[in-house]
């Protein structure tokens, strides 16, 4: 993929961008190696006040900011401003936190003499390979811990969103962060195997598609380098009859079209008891038939574009291929005839064991619905599925809200609530979700030596 500016809401290409040569990133690299030697020396305080400043960079340039990511990869102008927000929110939480989490950790070895304690120390350069859909929020919920716990970042940001990358640089740079201590690397995929292999960088972490984590896991598997991996999700929503129905079908529309419905987190398979189903199922076509589609920078517009043509090919083909296996249509289900990268607000049912809606995940406009006879088969449903990141169950039953939180196999569930990120819980999953978690207090813990002291 050419690294551009490429429209999605019009096709246009704004502008393009040179890849590094191999010196330029070797030279970037090098600048990593000196930064990181000055920055672990700095103080908590130091590093804090730096991210305190970013966050007040980030909201006294919120406007400019969103709108370079609405023009890169097509998000709504209000959700940009809103992932722009949630980005000062995390320098702000990691600038107060960090220290506390941080903090030298006392062991007890039954002898009063002895001064016992873990001391967490920073690993060095991070490369950090990001995806284009939160263009500046899944790049802060991992720069905020990392740089906080002394370690210099490398971003291998999507090709689509070259603008932001910078932009992102930019902010921490004038922030204070010293030359070196995070930079972009305007780079192709066809490097990052280079770069995990190159011994200046210490660790490695992903967010993206499945494939991607695979073969940048086992690279840095290969090189003996920790990484943490968030991939896809197909999670479930669950409905019970003793939900409300107004509100399940309010949420179920609002987190499955979240970011015109491109986030992993996005409900994507809708659980529904057989007793609520076909009320449910008429009150979420209705819904989604009466989205607003249009110019992502229009403040009435509830779906914009996808990110690419190859994005709606993609869900094109998933939706026709599982209605071929015998999925029935209940709106939507075609790219929209207009410039840029549309697809209607789409509603699968009676989803075939083995047909995409069953085994893919689905990064766009559309939802899938299965009928559950009871828990047992809304819960064996929710399980059956590779992925297992988020997941939400509606129900006012507290012993049916026990069992999800306990049985259904998820990094994370949310009861009466549908799945967000936020800097205070950790965030990841299970299965072919990945592995390793972030935010919270396993972010500044994800690349530190947890080093063991012992003076007698």
């Amino acid at each position: 993929m050419a690294i551009a500016t490429v429209n999605p809401a019009t096709g246009e290409t704004l502008r393009t961008f040179d890849e590094l040569t191999d010196d330029e990133v070797d030279r970037k690299l090098t600048r990593a190696v000196t930064a990181f030697h000055e920055h672990r020396r700095t103080s908590f305080a130091e590093r804090a006040e730096r991210l305190r400043r970013a966050a007040d960079i980030l909201e006294a340039e919120t406007d400019e900011l969103a709108r370079l990511a609405t023009l890169e990869m097509g998000k709504t102008l209000a959700s940009a401003k809103a992932e722009v927000a949630k980005s000062a929110k995390g320098c702000r939480w990691f600038a107060e936190h960090t220290e506390a989490l941080l903090a030298d950790q006392p062991h007890d070895v039954g002898d009063d003499s002895a001064n016992v304690f873990t001391r967490y120390e920073p690993l060095g350069p991070v490369l950090a390979v990001m995806p284009w859909n939160f263009p500046y929020w899944q790049v802060f919920r991992f720069a905020c811990p990392a740089l906080m716990a002394g370690n210099v970042g490398l971003l291998k940001h999507a090709s689509n969103v070259p603008q932001v990358a910078l932009a992102i640089e930019d902010v921490l740079r004038r922030a204070g962060f010293p030359e070196g201590v995070f930079q972009t690397l305007l780079v192709g995929s066809g490097k990052i195997e280079a770069i995990v292999d190159d011994d200046r960088v210490r660790a490695v972490t992903l967010t993206g598609s499945e494939p991607a984590g695979r073969q940048v896991g086992a690279r840095a598997g290969q090189n003996v380098k920790p990484s943490v991996l968030e991939l896809g999700g197909s999670d479930a929503f669950i409905v019970m009859p003793s939900a409300d129905l107004d509100e399940a079908v309010d949420n179920a529309v609002a987190s499955r079209m979240l970011n015109n419905a491109q986030s992993c987190i996005n409900a994507k398979r809708f659980i529904v008891h057989k007793e609520v189903a076909e009320e449910f199922t008429r009150r979420l076509v209705s819904a989604m038939e009466g989205l607003r589609i249009g110019d992502p920078m229009a403040d009435d517009t509830d779906l914009g574009p996808l990110s690419s043509p190859d994005a709606v090919e993609t869900l094109a083909k998933q939706v026709s291929d599982t209605v071929a296996a015998g999925g029935r249509l209940l709106t939507g289900g075609h790219p929209i005839d207009r410039p840029g990268n549309y697809f209607e607000p789409t509603v699968l049912a009676g989803i075939p064991d083995g047909s995409p809606g069953h085994r893919e995940e689905f990064f766009g406009p559309v939802a899938l619905v299965w009928t559950a006879r009871d828990i047992d088969d809304a819960i064996r449903i929710a399980n059956d599925s590779t992925f297992g990141l988020g997941g939400s169950a509606w129900t006012r039953d507290e012993t049916e809200q026990r069992r999800f939180v306990t049985e259904v196999e998820t990094g994370m569930m949310y009861i009466n609530k549908f799945t967000e990120s936020t800097p205070e819980v950790p965030f990841g999953g299970v299965k072919n979700s990945g592995y390793g978690r972030e935010l919270a207090g396993f972010g500044p813990r994800a690349f530190v030596n947890a080093k063991t002291v012992w003076i007698a």
